[in-house]
């Protein structure tokens, strides 16, 4: 899925005419060579619909971090593209991730009360212990002859026991939470087919009617809020008022989406990558301390999330370009970390790649709340895989996930190989 970066076979006038609404063919499976022209030629590229596109590190690194010029409050944007009201709209306008503070800033001291590196520590025996669960399922099956899904068998599974635990839903209540999350997060796709937006819409409804009946129970039963990230936001632990009953829905919502795509991306690229860059793989197997600086290479060559939002609250400019307040600004993330201008030989993977200030995480006031966690459950869940399965190959097979905003695989075939332990 990664195929090589060639930005000379991109001419400049091909690039200027880039539409992110009406992507070039193969551009969502290898938007590598596009990411290159883009930063050499057009690193600021007005678009059909009066966004801009925005390429380089140093551009995107400045928008995350001033949140005066720069809104996270889509409202304008979803209004048209969802519908004022719809299910889909209610939810990404009420979520933190595009929300400036106050509310922003209510949510988050919330879920950061809950997520200190203390309460994350806590977290990973139990994370040992459904990896390790995992990882002997899928040994069972390799024993048997049988190809495995490293997605469907692992990586989407993690997160989603992760995330579950931490809101503490009913284990035997779990199994719809992967497919609301990928209609939801797929309908943040800059293009929709009518599909894709009815289903979105659709998961909205019916997470929010789980969540209704799972609040009503945590009321009535409280949880542990150490440990019982629902339980806090119900009470409003960490911040100075409690969340109105829309905006604890869909936080809810937001908490298992934020959490379950990324990292699911995150284990599977970076599995994906070991097998086509083998001798990055014999590193890691040398030196298994390697994990911590090859899990950041990981989320820089080949970022979970590909694509974030901003919208001007002031007219402002950008390499000589006029930009209106109210414009809706296109952070290409995959773009920023392939930027030579920020990493040597950025489209060479280098697991001791140092220093590596990806935005994988994006930035700022705005940086994921969950990337500690996310960090810890790339570590210990492509650690242990390695440690188990060294002579792991994916075979044949692979499916991307076929989304632009976010990058990861569908399906990812594999045999484990003789040489598991």
């Amino acid at each position: 899925m990664d195929a090589s970066v060639e930005s000379d076979e991109i001419t400049e006038k091909e690039v200027r005419s880039f539409d992110l609404e009406n992507p070039p063919a193969g551009f969502v499976e290898n938007p590598f060579p596009h990411y290159a022209a883009l930063l050499k030629h057009a690193p600021v590229l007005p678009q059909p619909d009066g966004s801009v596109l925005l390429s380089r590190h140093a551009d995107l690194d400045r928008i995350y971090r001033d949140t005066t010029l720069y809104s996270s409050d889509k409202k304008k944007a979803f209004a048209p593209k969802f519908g004022a009201g719809s299910p889909l709209f209610e939810h990404h306008t009420t979520s933190l991730v595009f929300n400036d503070p106050p509310l922003h800033t209510r949510v988050r001291k919330i879920m950061t009360s809950a997520l200190t590196p203390r309460a994350i520590a806590k977290m990973e025996p139990g994370l040992n212990e459904t990896v390790d669960y995992l990882l002997d399922r899928m040994g069972s099956r390799a024993g048997k002859g049988e190809t495995v899904d490293l997605i469907e068998d692992f990586a989407s599974s993690i997160p989603i026991q992760v995330i579950g635990n931490l809101l503490d839903v009913p284990m035997e209540e779990r199994g719809p939470l992967r497919d609301w999350s990928l209609s939801i997060l797929g309908a943040l796709e800059p293009s929709l087919t009518p599909e894709q937006l009815r289903s979105g819409q659709q998961a909205v409804t019916d997470f929010k009617v789980y969540l209704e009946d799972l609040v009503a129970r945590r009321r009535a039963d409280p949880g542990n809020p150490e440990t019982d990230v629902l339980t806090r936001l119900i009470n409003g632990d960490g911040a100075d008022e409690k969340l109105s009953e829309i905006e604890l829905l869909q936080n809810c919502i937001f908490i298992l989406n934020a959490g379950h795509e990324t990292t699911t991306n995150l284990i599977g690229n970076g599995l994906a990558l070991l097998n086509d860059h083998p001798d990055q793989k014999a590193r890691l197997l040398d030196d298994p301390s390697l994990i911590v600086s090859a899990v950041e290479e990981f989320l820089r060559y080949s970022s979970p999330n590909q694509l974030g939002n901003r919208e001007t609250t002031a007219e402002i400019e950008i390499d000589g370009l006029q930009i209106p307040s109210g414009t809706n600004l296109h952070l290409c993330i995959g773009a920023a970390n392939r930027d030579p201008a920020q990493f040597d030989d950025p489209d060479r993977l280098d697991i001791t790649r140092k220093p590596n200030r990806h935005l994988a995480f994006a930035g700022g006031p705005h940086v994921c709340v969950g990337l500690t966690l996310a960090r810890m459950e790339g570590r210990i869940a492509i650690g242990r895989f390695l440690d188990r399965f060294p002579g792991f190959k994916v075979v044949d097979g692979r499916v991307p996930g076929g989304r632009m905003r976010f990058r990861g695989y569908a399906q990812l075939p594999a045999e484990l190989g003789s040489g598991a332990r």
